[in-house]
């Protein structure tokens, strides 16, 4: 199988090259879009070991995945997660990863010496009174530490993530792209997602669309649109005087379910095949039977292509149809 084919097609032609693998359901954080403030986690016998994470890569790879993101929970505080970013590395597949930036002082350099070679990383505040109360944790200065030791351990390219909630942090916009500006970041900003029943605000109240937020933005910069695609939901803005890109992921308001080329594998072994649907494959259970070989598991896993629904559907005033928070569903 060449580069450019993949065994993994869904039934609406949708080629599947990108795989966002969850290492872990747990957080250090309690981000309020995320989870709540009292989670009950996985017991560990129901989370896949390093080495099935590592099996059911190296199997997606043959398959034609071209791009594998590491996500959580927060992926760095997996025990020993070194040992599976740096066999991940060994593979033909672009490395990335998704965190929230508490473990970056100590994970920037091994990470990048193992092969990662792009970063994510959240960061929905600037004000350390904010970011208390949106990730119900006191750790912005550690953040901010984490993100400069990112600029200093030289990735291709390093993303702030950051999801805007109106009346809590829409305001910071501006000064959030200054700062991406100020370090040659790029900068996505995110509608909030209705995983998960949560009760800290009303999400229909607190949505703040991607329109919206160009138009705040267009005031002040000239916002120039890009083709450019990294694999992602995000639609990209240049600026004339910056190297950073304006990104904006609008599952509402700019649905792309029509080009979608992702799966997710969560840690608990569950091939999901929409971030919206509840649509999936436990693999889990197929890798731990031993009466199942390793070419029935490839085909399992072909044949799942099949359950991919065509598109989510998202509704801000009705209760959430997917109960599994954002920890659980891998980024």
């Amino acid at each position: 199988m060449s580069q450019n084919d993949t065994a993994l097609i869904d039934r609406f032609g949708r080629h599947v090259h990108y795989l966002r693998l969850s290492v872990t359901d747990r957080c250090d954080f309690r981000c309020v879009y995320c989870m709540s403030e009292q989670m009950k986690f996985l017991p560990r016998e129901q989370v896949l070991s390093l080495e099935e994470m590592l099996t059911l890569a190296q199997l997606f790879v043959e398959l034609g995945v071209r791009k594998i993101r590491l996500t959580g929970g927060e992926p760095l505080v997996r025990r020993n997660i070194l040992w599976l970013i740096e066999r991940l590395g060994e593979l033909p597949v672009e490395l990335v990863l998704t965190t929230n930036g508490s473990q970056l002082q100590r994970f920037a350099q091994p990470l990048r010496r193992a092969g990662v070679s792009r970063l994510n990383i959240s960061l929905d505040t600037l004000n350390p009174e904010r970011f208390r109360g949106l990730t119900r944790s006191d750790r912005l200065q550690q953040v901010l530490a984490g993100i400069d030791a990112a600029c200093e351990a030289g990735f291709d390219r390093i993303k702030l993530n950051t999801v805007v909630l109106h009346g809590r942090n829409e305001d910071e916009v501006p000064a959030l792209v200054e700062f991406a500006r100020a370090r040659g970041l790029d900068i996505s900003f995110i509608e909030e997602m209705p995983l998960g029943q949560i009760s800290e605000h009303d999400r229909a109240e607190a949505f703040c669309s991607s329109d919206t937020l160009r138009e705040r933005l267009e005031q002040r910069y000239t916002l120039m649109p890009t083709a450019e695609r990294t694999g992602g939901p995000s639609r990209y803005y240049r600026m004339a005087d910056s190297n950073s890109r304006i990104g904006f992921i609008s599952p509402h308001s700019h649905n792309f379910c029509a080009d979608c080329n992702r799966v997710r594998l969560t840690a608990e072994g569950r091939l999901l095949l929409c971030l919206g649907n509840e649509h999936s494959l436990d693999l889990r259970a197929l890798l731990r039977d031993p009466e199942c070989s390793s070419e029935q598991l490839r085909q399992a896993v072909i044949d799942a292509m099949q359950l991919k629904p065509e598109r989510h559907h998202f509704d801000l005033d009705d209760e959430p149809q997917i109960l599994r928070f954002m920890n659980m569903t891998g980024g």
